[in-house]
Protein backbone atom coordinates (compact mmCIF):
# COMPACT_ATOMS: atom_id res chain seq x y z
CA UNK A 1 0.00 0.00 0.00
CA UNK A 2 1.62 3.32 -0.96
CA UNK A 3 1.14 6.94 -0.12
CA UNK A 4 -0.66 7.27 -3.46
CA UNK A 5 -3.62 5.41 -1.96
CA UNK A 6 -5.41 8.27 -0.29
CA UNK A 7 -8.93 9.45 0.16
CA UNK A 8 -10.41 12.74 1.21
CA UNK A 9 -13.33 13.26 3.50
CA UNK A 10 -15.46 16.34 3.20
CA UNK A 11 -14.96 18.93 5.90
CA UNK A 12 -18.12 20.01 7.63
CA UNK A 13 -18.84 23.70 7.94
CA UNK A 14 -17.16 25.46 10.85
CA UNK A 15 -19.40 25.65 13.84
CA UNK A 16 -21.56 22.69 12.79
CA UNK A 17 -23.53 21.51 15.81
CA UNK A 18 -24.04 17.90 16.83
CA UNK A 19 -27.15 16.59 18.55
CA UNK A 20 -28.41 13.73 20.74
CA UNK A 21 -28.08 9.91 20.76
CA UNK A 22 -27.42 6.75 22.85
CA UNK A 23 -25.73 3.36 23.95
CA UNK A 24 -22.55 1.10 24.75
CA UNK A 25 -21.63 -2.08 26.63
CA UNK A 26 -23.91 -5.00 27.46
CA UNK A 27 -25.08 -5.62 31.01
CA UNK A 28 -22.85 -8.68 31.31
CA UNK A 29 -19.07 -8.43 31.48
CA UNK A 30 -18.77 -11.81 29.76
CA UNK A 31 -18.49 -12.19 26.02
CA UNK A 32 -18.19 -15.09 23.55
CA UNK A 33 -14.85 -16.82 23.12
CA UNK A 34 -12.44 -15.10 20.77
CA UNK A 35 -10.16 -16.34 18.05
CA UNK A 36 -7.10 -17.30 20.04
CA UNK A 37 -3.55 -16.05 19.89
CA UNK A 38 -1.10 -16.24 17.03
CA UNK A 39 2.47 -15.21 16.38
CA UNK A 40 3.84 -11.84 15.39
CA UNK A 41 5.76 -11.08 12.22
CA UNK A 42 7.99 -8.36 10.86
CA UNK A 43 8.69 -7.17 7.32
CA UNK A 44 8.43 -9.95 4.75
CA UNK A 45 11.57 -11.54 3.25
CA UNK A 46 12.12 -14.30 0.68
CA UNK A 47 13.14 -17.75 2.00
CA UNK A 48 16.63 -17.47 0.47
CA UNK A 49 17.35 -14.03 1.87
CA UNK A 50 18.54 -13.61 5.47
CA UNK A 51 16.31 -11.31 7.49
CA UNK A 52 18.20 -8.02 7.81
CA UNK A 53 18.76 -6.61 11.27
CA UNK A 54 16.31 -3.76 11.75
CA UNK A 55 17.87 -0.33 11.95
CA UNK A 56 17.35 0.95 15.51
CA UNK A 57 15.12 3.97 15.86
CA UNK A 58 16.87 6.84 17.65
CA UNK A 59 15.78 7.39 21.24
CA UNK A 60 13.79 10.61 21.68
CA UNK A 61 15.86 13.70 22.41
CA UNK A 62 13.81 14.63 25.43
CA UNK A 63 14.36 15.40 29.07
CA UNK A 64 11.73 15.66 31.74
CA UNK A 65 11.58 18.05 34.65
CA UNK A 66 8.65 17.50 37.02
CA UNK A 67 6.42 20.54 37.29
CA UNK A 68 4.41 21.75 40.24
CA UNK A 69 0.71 22.17 39.55
CA UNK A 70 -2.42 23.16 41.36
CA UNK A 71 -5.73 21.36 41.08
CA UNK A 72 -8.62 23.73 40.23
CA UNK A 73 -11.09 24.49 43.00
CA UNK A 74 -13.97 25.65 40.79
CA UNK A 75 -16.35 23.50 38.75
CA UNK A 76 -15.49 23.03 35.05
CA UNK A 77 -17.76 24.73 32.54
CA UNK A 78 -20.30 22.68 30.62
CA UNK A 79 -20.67 25.33 27.92
CA UNK A 80 -18.49 24.34 24.94
CA UNK A 81 -18.80 24.77 21.19
CA UNK A 82 -18.28 21.91 18.75
CA UNK A 83 -16.81 22.14 15.25
CA UNK A 84 -16.79 19.10 12.96
CA UNK A 85 -13.43 18.85 11.15
CA UNK A 86 -13.73 15.43 9.49
CA UNK A 87 -16.77 13.24 8.91
CA UNK A 88 -17.59 9.79 7.48
CA UNK A 89 -14.85 8.03 9.43
CA UNK A 90 -15.25 4.31 10.15
CA UNK A 91 -14.89 3.65 13.87
CA UNK A 92 -11.83 5.82 14.61
CA UNK A 93 -9.96 4.65 17.72
CA UNK A 94 -6.99 6.88 18.49
CA UNK A 95 -5.40 10.22 17.70
CA UNK A 96 -1.74 11.24 18.00
CA UNK A 97 -0.58 14.78 17.27
CA UNK A 98 2.99 15.60 16.25
CA UNK A 99 4.91 18.71 17.24
CA UNK A 100 4.38 20.18 13.74
CA UNK A 101 0.60 19.83 14.10
CA UNK A 102 0.13 16.74 11.92
CA UNK A 103 -2.71 14.67 13.38
CA UNK A 104 -2.64 10.90 12.92
CA UNK A 105 -5.84 8.89 13.36
CA UNK A 106 -6.54 5.17 13.26
CA UNK A 107 -9.76 3.50 12.12
CA UNK A 108 -10.57 -0.02 13.24
CA UNK A 109 -11.25 -1.14 9.68
CA UNK A 110 -7.47 -1.08 9.10
CA UNK A 111 -6.47 2.46 8.15
CA UNK A 112 -3.93 4.96 9.44
CA UNK A 113 -4.50 8.49 8.17
CA UNK A 114 -2.98 11.94 8.56
CA UNK A 115 -5.02 15.14 8.96
CA UNK A 116 -3.06 18.20 7.86
CA UNK A 117 -3.96 21.50 6.19
CA UNK A 118 -7.65 20.65 6.30
CA UNK A 119 -7.39 17.29 4.50
CA UNK A 120 -7.42 13.70 5.74
CA UNK A 121 -5.30 11.33 3.62
CA UNK A 122 -4.82 7.62 4.19
CA UNK A 123 -1.11 7.00 4.79
CA UNK A 124 -1.03 3.19 4.95
CA UNK A 125 -2.80 0.06 6.13
CA UNK A 126 -0.87 -2.62 8.05
CA UNK A 127 -0.68 -5.59 5.67
CA UNK A 128 -2.15 -8.22 8.02
CA UNK A 129 -4.44 -6.04 10.15
CA UNK A 130 -7.97 -7.34 10.50
CA UNK A 131 -10.86 -5.29 9.14
CA UNK A 132 -13.02 -5.02 12.25
CA UNK A 133 -15.96 -3.79 10.20
CA UNK A 134 -18.38 -0.92 10.70
CA UNK A 135 -22.12 -0.30 10.47
CA UNK A 136 -23.73 2.15 8.09
CA UNK A 137 -23.54 5.81 9.08
CA UNK A 138 -27.23 6.16 9.84
CA UNK A 139 -29.39 5.19 12.83
CA UNK A 140 -30.20 1.50 13.09
CA UNK A 141 -30.84 -1.22 15.63
CA UNK A 142 -27.92 -2.01 17.93
CA UNK A 143 -26.13 -5.19 16.80
CA UNK A 144 -23.52 -5.16 19.57
CA UNK A 145 -20.60 -6.81 17.73
CA UNK A 146 -19.11 -5.86 14.41
CA UNK A 147 -17.12 -8.68 12.84
CA UNK A 148 -13.85 -7.75 14.56
CA UNK A 149 -15.36 -7.44 18.04
CA UNK A 150 -13.29 -4.86 19.91
CA UNK A 151 -10.14 -5.51 17.87
CA UNK A 152 -8.77 -3.79 14.78
CA UNK A 153 -6.33 -0.97 14.19
CA UNK A 154 -6.27 0.68 17.62
CA UNK A 155 -3.59 2.83 19.26
CA UNK A 156 -1.26 5.21 17.45
CA UNK A 157 1.74 7.21 18.68
CA UNK A 158 4.03 9.39 16.62
CA UNK A 159 7.74 9.42 17.53
CA UNK A 160 8.35 12.42 19.82
CA UNK A 161 10.99 13.83 17.42
CA UNK A 162 8.76 13.69 14.31
CA UNK A 163 9.17 15.04 11.62
CA UNK A 164 12.94 14.70 12.15
CA UNK A 165 12.30 11.03 12.90
CA UNK A 166 9.45 9.99 10.58
CA UNK A 167 8.34 6.94 12.53
CA UNK A 168 4.84 6.00 13.63
CA UNK A 169 3.86 3.30 16.14
CA UNK A 170 0.57 1.40 15.77
CA UNK A 171 -1.18 -1.15 18.01
CA UNK A 172 -3.34 -3.48 15.92
CA UNK A 173 -4.98 -6.89 15.79
CA UNK A 174 -3.24 -9.08 13.21
CA UNK A 175 -4.39 -12.14 11.28
CA UNK A 176 -1.97 -14.98 12.06
CA UNK A 177 -1.67 -18.72 11.36
CA UNK A 178 -2.97 -19.33 14.87
CA UNK A 179 -5.94 -16.96 14.59
CA UNK A 180 -5.35 -13.43 15.84
CA UNK A 181 -2.77 -11.61 17.93
CA UNK A 182 -2.31 -8.04 19.05
CA UNK A 183 0.99 -6.34 18.35
CA UNK A 184 2.68 -2.95 18.36
CA UNK A 185 4.72 -2.19 15.24
CA UNK A 186 6.65 0.77 13.93
CA UNK A 187 6.45 2.15 10.38
CA UNK A 188 8.72 4.48 8.40
CA UNK A 189 6.55 7.29 7.04
CA UNK A 190 9.32 8.57 4.76
CA UNK A 191 9.04 5.44 2.61
CA UNK A 192 6.92 5.23 -0.53
CA UNK A 193 5.19 2.23 1.04
CA UNK A 194 5.21 2.63 4.86
CA UNK A 195 3.39 -0.70 5.35
CA UNK A 196 6.36 -2.55 3.85
CA UNK A 197 8.71 -1.07 6.47
CA UNK A 198 6.90 -2.66 9.44
CA UNK A 199 9.00 -3.82 12.37
CA UNK A 200 7.28 -5.49 15.30
CA UNK A 201 8.10 -3.75 18.59
CA UNK A 202 5.99 -5.91 20.91
CA UNK A 203 4.31 -8.96 19.39
CA UNK A 204 2.39 -12.08 20.34
CA UNK A 205 -0.03 -10.29 22.66
CA UNK A 206 -3.29 -12.11 23.35
CA UNK A 207 -6.26 -11.03 21.22
CA UNK A 208 -9.95 -11.71 21.58
CA UNK A 209 -13.32 -10.29 20.57
CA UNK A 210 -13.13 -8.19 23.73
CA UNK A 211 -10.68 -6.67 26.22
CA UNK A 212 -7.85 -5.88 23.79
CA UNK A 213 -6.57 -2.79 25.60
CA UNK A 214 -4.78 -0.93 22.82
CA UNK A 215 -3.67 2.50 24.03
CA UNK A 216 -0.07 3.50 23.28
CA UNK A 217 1.60 6.79 24.16
CA UNK A 218 5.03 8.24 24.77
CA UNK A 219 5.62 9.22 28.37
CA UNK A 220 7.49 12.27 29.65
CA UNK A 221 10.88 10.52 29.53
CA UNK A 222 10.52 9.22 25.99
CA UNK A 223 9.50 5.63 26.70
CA UNK A 224 6.59 3.98 24.89
CA UNK A 225 3.76 2.90 27.20
CA UNK A 226 1.27 0.22 26.11
CA UNK A 227 -1.99 -0.86 27.76
CA UNK A 228 -3.12 -4.46 27.27
CA UNK A 229 -6.48 -6.00 28.15
CA UNK A 230 -6.92 -9.42 29.71
CA UNK A 231 -8.34 -10.73 26.37
CA UNK A 232 -10.61 -13.07 28.32
CA UNK A 233 -7.64 -14.72 30.06
CA UNK A 234 -8.44 -13.24 33.48
CA UNK A 235 -5.93 -15.29 35.46
CA UNK A 236 -3.07 -14.04 33.28
CA UNK A 237 -3.77 -10.45 34.34
CA UNK A 238 -2.71 -11.40 37.89
CA UNK A 239 0.64 -12.79 36.65
CA UNK A 240 3.38 -10.16 36.13
CA UNK A 241 5.18 -12.65 33.91
CA UNK A 242 2.40 -12.43 31.32
CA UNK A 243 1.45 -9.47 29.10
CA UNK A 244 -2.40 -9.56 29.24
CA UNK A 245 -3.94 -7.11 31.70
CA UNK A 246 -0.80 -4.99 32.03
CA UNK A 247 0.71 -1.61 31.39
CA UNK A 248 4.01 -2.03 29.55
CA UNK A 249 6.90 0.43 29.30
CA UNK A 250 9.47 -0.11 26.56
CA UNK A 251 12.05 1.79 24.54
CA UNK A 252 11.35 2.94 20.99
CA UNK A 253 12.91 -0.34 19.81
CA UNK A 254 10.87 -2.59 22.11
CA UNK A 255 13.32 -3.39 24.90
CA UNK A 256 12.23 -3.05 28.51
CA UNK A 257 12.81 0.47 29.80
CA UNK A 258 16.08 0.30 31.77
CA UNK A 259 14.59 1.38 35.11
CA UNK A 260 11.42 -0.71 34.96
CA UNK A 261 10.43 -2.35 38.26
CA UNK A 262 11.97 -5.71 39.09
CA UNK A 263 8.94 -7.81 39.98
CA UNK A 264 9.56 -11.39 41.11
CA UNK A 265 8.81 -13.63 38.14
CA UNK A 266 7.79 -10.65 36.04
CA UNK A 267 8.32 -9.85 32.38
CA UNK A 268 10.80 -6.93 32.37
CA UNK A 269 8.51 -4.93 30.07
CA UNK A 270 5.66 -4.96 32.61
CA UNK A 271 5.32 -1.73 34.60
CA UNK A 272 2.06 -2.67 36.38
CA UNK A 273 -0.32 -5.64 36.20
CA UNK A 274 -3.71 -6.80 37.48
CA UNK A 275 -5.68 -4.62 35.05
CA UNK A 276 -8.90 -5.64 33.28
CA UNK A 277 -9.07 -3.50 30.13
CA UNK A 278 -7.17 -0.20 30.48
CA UNK A 279 -7.68 2.20 27.57
CA UNK A 280 -6.76 5.63 28.93
CA UNK A 281 -3.24 6.70 29.91
CA UNK A 282 -2.09 10.15 31.08
CA UNK A 283 0.64 11.79 33.11
CA UNK A 284 0.22 14.52 35.70
CA UNK A 285 2.63 17.48 35.36
CA UNK A 286 4.87 15.94 38.05
CA UNK A 287 5.17 12.75 35.96
CA UNK A 288 2.71 10.57 37.88
CA UNK A 289 1.13 8.06 35.46
CA UNK A 290 -2.64 7.53 35.71
CA UNK A 291 -4.82 5.04 33.81
CA UNK A 292 -8.55 4.59 33.46
CA UNK A 293 -10.01 1.18 32.72
CA UNK A 294 -13.27 -0.62 32.04
CA UNK A 295 -14.84 -2.58 34.86
CA UNK A 296 -17.39 -5.39 34.98
CA UNK A 297 -21.02 -4.30 35.49
CA UNK A 298 -19.91 -0.75 36.19
CA UNK A 299 -16.88 -0.58 38.52
CA UNK A 300 -14.84 1.46 36.05
CA UNK A 301 -11.66 2.76 37.64
CA UNK A 302 -9.09 5.54 37.64
CA UNK A 303 -5.77 4.25 38.97
CA UNK A 304 -2.54 5.98 40.00
CA UNK A 305 0.27 3.76 38.76
CA UNK A 306 3.04 2.73 41.12
CA UNK A 307 6.01 0.82 39.60
CA UNK A 308 5.41 -2.91 39.92
CA UNK A 309 1.92 -2.36 41.30
CA UNK A 310 -0.76 -5.07 41.32
CA UNK A 311 -4.19 -3.56 40.57
CA UNK A 312 -6.20 -6.53 41.72
CA UNK A 313 -7.99 -7.95 38.68
CA UNK A 314 -9.59 -10.48 38.64
CA UNK A 315 -9.68 -11.02 42.42
CA UNK A 316 -10.60 -7.52 43.62
CA UNK A 317 -12.99 -5.02 42.06
CA UNK A 318 -15.92 -4.27 44.40
CA UNK A 319 -16.02 -1.90 47.38
CA UNK A 320 -16.46 -4.86 49.71
CA UNK A 321 -13.42 -6.62 48.27
CA UNK A 322 -11.25 -3.51 48.66
CA UNK A 323 -12.53 -2.96 52.20
CA UNK A 324 -11.60 -6.53 53.14
CA UNK A 325 -7.96 -6.25 52.02
CA UNK A 326 -5.53 -6.92 54.83
CA UNK A 327 -2.58 -4.69 55.69
CA UNK A 328 -0.23 -7.17 54.03
CA UNK A 329 -2.08 -7.10 50.69
CA UNK A 330 -0.06 -5.91 47.70
CA UNK A 331 -3.18 -4.81 45.79
CA UNK A 332 -3.24 -1.11 44.91
CA UNK A 333 -6.47 0.76 45.56
CA UNK A 334 -8.12 2.91 42.85
CA UNK A 335 -8.51 6.67 42.98
CA UNK A 336 -12.06 6.18 41.73
CA UNK A 337 -14.39 3.22 41.22
CA UNK A 338 -17.84 3.88 39.75
CA UNK A 339 -19.37 0.85 41.51
CA UNK A 340 -22.70 -0.06 39.88
CA UNK A 341 -22.80 2.83 37.38
CA UNK A 342 -20.70 2.91 34.22
CA UNK A 343 -18.71 5.45 32.26
CA UNK A 344 -17.14 2.85 29.92
CA UNK A 345 -14.02 5.06 30.02
CA UNK A 346 -11.59 4.99 27.14
CA UNK A 347 -9.05 7.45 25.66
CA UNK A 348 -8.10 10.32 27.96
CA UNK A 349 -5.66 13.17 28.54
CA UNK A 350 -4.48 15.49 31.26
CA UNK A 351 -5.47 18.79 29.71
CA UNK A 352 -3.16 21.81 29.99
CA UNK A 353 -4.45 24.02 27.15
CA UNK A 354 -6.61 27.12 27.10
CA UNK A 355 -9.18 26.33 24.40
CA UNK A 356 -11.46 25.39 27.30
CA UNK A 357 -9.70 27.21 30.17
CA UNK A 358 -11.83 25.83 32.99
CA UNK A 359 -10.85 22.25 32.02
CA UNK A 360 -7.13 22.97 32.35
CA UNK A 361 -5.20 20.91 34.93
CA UNK A 362 -7.90 18.24 34.90
CA UNK A 363 -8.14 14.75 33.45
CA UNK A 364 -10.57 14.51 30.51
CA UNK A 365 -11.90 11.03 29.69
CA UNK A 366 -14.01 9.75 26.79
CA UNK A 367 -17.11 7.75 27.67
CA UNK A 368 -18.57 5.05 25.43
CA UNK A 369 -21.70 3.55 26.93
CA UNK A 370 -22.25 6.72 28.98
CA UNK A 371 -21.96 8.80 25.78
CA UNK A 372 -20.22 11.72 27.42
CA UNK A 373 -16.96 13.31 28.46
CA UNK A 374 -15.86 12.98 32.07
CA UNK A 375 -13.82 15.92 33.39
CA UNK A 376 -12.06 14.70 36.55
CA UNK A 377 -10.28 16.95 39.05
CA UNK A 378 -7.54 15.19 41.03
CA UNK A 379 -7.12 17.14 44.27
CA UNK A 380 -4.24 16.33 46.66
CA UNK A 381 -4.91 15.96 50.39
CA UNK A 382 -5.98 19.12 52.22
CA UNK A 383 -6.77 20.94 48.95
CA UNK A 384 -10.09 22.71 48.50
CA UNK A 385 -12.42 20.57 46.40
CA UNK A 386 -14.52 21.76 43.43
CA UNK A 387 -18.26 22.09 44.04
CA UNK A 388 -20.34 19.21 42.69
CA UNK A 389 -23.20 21.14 41.11
CA UNK A 390 -25.81 19.11 39.23
CA UNK A 391 -23.37 17.00 37.21
CA UNK A 392 -20.60 16.24 39.72
CA UNK A 393 -19.65 13.19 41.76
CA UNK A 394 -17.04 12.86 44.49
CA UNK A 395 -14.90 9.78 45.08
CA UNK A 396 -13.66 9.99 48.66
CA UNK A 397 -14.57 6.68 50.31
CA UNK A 398 -12.10 5.38 52.87
CA UNK A 399 -11.21 2.31 50.79
CA UNK A 400 -9.92 4.40 47.86
CA UNK A 401 -6.34 5.57 47.19
CA UNK A 402 -6.10 8.79 49.20
CA UNK A 403 -3.24 10.32 47.19
CA UNK A 404 -5.90 12.37 45.37
CA UNK A 405 -9.62 12.96 45.75
CA UNK A 406 -11.37 12.66 42.40
CA UNK A 407 -14.28 14.96 41.59
CA UNK A 408 -15.84 13.98 38.27
CA UNK A 409 -18.15 16.23 36.23
CA UNK A 410 -19.94 14.84 33.17
CA UNK A 411 -20.15 16.84 29.94
CA UNK A 412 -21.83 16.57 26.52
CA UNK A 413 -24.03 13.65 27.55
CA UNK A 414 -25.88 12.30 24.48
CA UNK A 415 -24.53 15.13 22.30
CA UNK A 416 -21.70 13.42 20.39
CA UNK A 417 -22.65 9.83 21.11
CA UNK A 418 -19.89 7.36 21.98
CA UNK A 419 -16.70 9.33 22.60
CA UNK A 420 -13.66 7.15 21.94
CA UNK A 421 -10.72 9.48 22.59
CA UNK A 422 -9.83 13.05 23.48
CA UNK A 423 -6.52 14.68 22.53
CA UNK A 424 -4.73 18.02 22.95
CA UNK A 425 -3.23 19.88 20.01
CA UNK A 426 0.07 21.74 19.85
CA UNK A 427 -1.57 25.08 20.67
CA UNK A 428 -3.90 23.75 23.35
CA UNK A 429 -6.72 22.77 20.99
CA UNK A 430 -9.03 20.01 22.21
CA UNK A 431 -10.09 17.23 19.82
CA UNK A 432 -12.47 14.28 20.24
CA UNK A 433 -13.36 11.35 18.00
CA UNK A 434 -16.54 9.30 18.13
CA UNK A 435 -17.11 5.55 17.90
CA UNK A 436 -20.73 5.44 16.75
CA UNK A 437 -20.28 2.95 13.88
CA UNK A 438 -19.01 0.02 15.95
CA UNK A 439 -22.40 -1.68 16.23
CA UNK A 440 -23.13 -0.49 19.77
CA UNK A 441 -25.07 2.70 19.14
CA UNK A 442 -28.85 2.97 19.11
CA UNK A 443 -31.60 5.51 18.53
CA UNK A 444 -30.10 8.73 17.13
CA UNK A 445 -26.57 7.42 16.49
CA UNK A 446 -24.79 7.02 14.20
CA UNK A 447 -25.80 10.05 12.17
CA UNK A 448 -25.48 10.24 8.39
CA UNK A 449 -22.03 11.85 8.59
CA UNK A 450 -20.56 9.69 11.36
CA UNK A 451 -18.02 8.96 12.65
CA UNK A 452 -16.45 12.39 13.21
CA UNK A 453 -13.40 14.28 14.41
CA UNK A 454 -14.53 17.33 16.38
CA UNK A 455 -12.75 20.34 17.88
CA UNK A 456 -14.01 21.72 21.19
CA UNK A 457 -13.61 25.24 22.54
CA UNK A 458 -15.20 27.35 25.22
CA UNK A 459 -18.35 29.21 24.21
CA UNK A 460 -17.91 32.96 24.10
Amino acid sequence: MSNDWSRRRTLAAAGAALFAGCSDSPPSARSPDGDGVGGGSGAATTPDTPTPEPTPVPEPESSFTPEEWTAPTDAPTTDVERTVLVENLEVPWDVSIAANGDLFVTERVGRVSRFANGDLDTVFAPDDAIDAGSVDSEPQEMQWWVEGGEGGTLGVAVHPDYPDVEVLYVYYTAKTDGGRANRVSRFDLSADDPAATERVVVGDMAANNFHNGGRIAFGPRGYLWITTGDAGEESLAADPGELPGSVLRVTVNGEAAPDNPDVDGGDPRVFTYGHRNPQGLVWLPDGTPVVNEHGPAGRDEINRLVPGGNYGWPDVRTAEEYESLGEDSDVRRPLANTRTSTWAPTGSLFYTGDAVPSWSNRMVIGGLRSQQLIVATLSPPEADLPPLGENGRRFDAGWLDDAYTVTAHTMLTDVLGRIRHVEQGTDGELYVITSNRDGRSSEAFPKENHDVLVRLEASE
